[in-house]
């Protein structure tokens, strides 16, 4: 009984050790940020808990402004505003052609 008892044990324990760290050979890495020079985490993203790396976000973010859009938080344009509304209609114009 003292026999089965540890060849049932050291059983488990070896399946427990080879399924313990079964990685996935396809898996991406996260792809690190090489446009901001600030700080960044382990992963290679930007730390935001520093000045430089939250300014250089405001900076990309207000580049969709610049064009003259105005952006709700997700991306996308806000519809509420006229300029919004033109450059909708101006891309359906050439849509047409």
């Amino acid at each position: 009984m003292k026999k089965l008892l540890s060849l049932m044990l050291a059983l488990l324990i070896t399946t427990g050790i080879t399924f313990a760290q079964n990685t996935d050979k396809n898996a991406k890495p996260a792809k690190p940020a090489t446009e901001m020079k600030g700080k960044t985490k382990k992963d290679g993203t930007p730390d935001m808990r520093y000045k430089e790396n939250k300014e250089a976000g405001k900076k990309e973010a207000a580049g969709a402004t610049d064009k003259g859009t105005k952006m709700k938080k997700d991306g996308t344009p806000d519809m509420r505003y006229k300029e919004n509304k033109e450059v909708k209609k101006e891309m359906k114009k050439e849509t047409k052609k």
